[in-house]
C-alpha cells in the first residue's frame, strides 16, 4: 500500500477539545478551546480527515456536540468521521444528511447488530464504520464504562460477513497514554476479516507510524487515528503526513 490514511482527532468534551487518559473521564487534559478552530489547524496541515469523537454524547447517548461536527464538514475543506452518541438510525442519517462523510458505530454494533447491518445497507459501507474498542481483545461499549462478552475479531467478522467495510480498532489499555499502538491486535483484526482497519490509540512518535506503515503493506490496515501526540508536540501533522506518504 502506497499511502497509509492520517486522522488527526479531536475529542469533544463540554464545548473544548480534550484528550482523556485511557478513556477516563477523570482524567482529563483540555487542549483547545474550540472544535472548529482546530479542525482549521488540521485542514491548513493538508489532512484530507478529521476524526471527531463527541465524549459527551458517547456518555449520555445523544448529540451534543452535533453544531460543532457540521459545522467542521459544511465549511472546511475536509472529510468528517464522527463517533459518540450515535444510537439510533436517525442519527446517522442526521449527520449524513449534513455534511458528514462517515459515522462511527460503537456501542450500538454490539447492542444491536441487525440494525446496524440494515443501517449499512440502507446507507452504504463506505459511509459507517464500525468502532471496536477493547479491553484485553474484548469489546467495551458506552464510552468504555462497560465491557462486553465479545471479542473484537468475532464482532468484526460477523459485520464483514453482513457487508462492512471498515473499522476502527482501539485497544483501551494504550489509548492517550503515548506508549505506542497495538500493532498486533490490529494485524489479527485485519488478517482476520480482511477489512479496512483504521488503528487507534497509543500513537506517540513517527516510528510508530512507520510501524503501522509497514504492518499496512502485508495487511488490511488502511490508517491511523492521531489525537494526544499532536496535542502534547511529539511531532507534528506535517509530519505525520509526509511520513505516511
Amino acid at each position: 500500500m502506497a499511502k497509509l490514511n492520517i486522522f488527526p482527532a479531536i475529542d469533544m468534551r463540554g464545548g473544548k477539545c480534550v484528550r482523556l487518559y485511557k478513556g477516563d473521564y477523570a482524567q482529563e487534559t483540555i487542549y483547545g478551546e474550540s472544535p472548529f478552530d482546530m479542525a482549521t489547524t488540521f485542514a491548513d496541515a493538508g489532512a484530507t480527515f478529521v476524526h471527531m469523537v463527541d465524549l459527551d454524547g458517547a456518555k449520555d447517548g445523544s448529540r451534543v456536540h452535533a453544531a460543532d461536527v457540521i459545522r467542521v464538514a459544511k465549511e472546511l475543506p475536509i472529510q468528517v468521521q464522527i463517533g459518540g452518541g450515535i444510537r439510533s438510525e436517525a442519527d446517522v442519517a442526521y449527520y449524513l444528511e449534513n455534511g458528514v462523510d462517515r459515522v462511527i458505530i460503537g456501542s450500538l454494533a454490539i447492542r444491536e447488530p441487525e440494525l446496524v447491518v440494515a443501517m449499512i445497507a440502507k446507507f452504504g459501507a463506505e459511509k459507517i464504520v464500525i468502532g471496536l474498542d477493547a479491553k484485553d481483545g474484548m469489546v467495551a461499549t458506552h464510552g468504555w464504562l462497560e465491557t462486553s462478552d465479545q471479542s473484537a475479531v468475532d464482532v468484526g467478522k460477523y459485520f464483514v460477513e453482513n457487508g462492512a467495510k471498515y473499522f476502527i480498532f482501539t485497544d483501551i489499555a494504550t489509548d492517550g497514554t503515548l506508549q505506542g499502538p497495538n500493532i498486533q491486535a490490529n494485524e489479527l483484526l485485519a488478517n482476520e476479516t480482511n477489512a479496512q482497519v483504521i488503528v487507534s490509540g497509543g500513537m506517540s512518535s513517527l516510528q510508530d507510524i512507520q510501524a503501522v506503515k509497514k504492518a499496512a503493506q502485508n495487511t488490511s490496515i488502511n490508517g491511523v487515528i492521531i489525537g494526544k501526540a499532536l496535542y502534547t508536540n511529539q511531532f507534528t501533522l506535517e509530519e505525520a503526513l509526509e511520513e505516511a506518504e
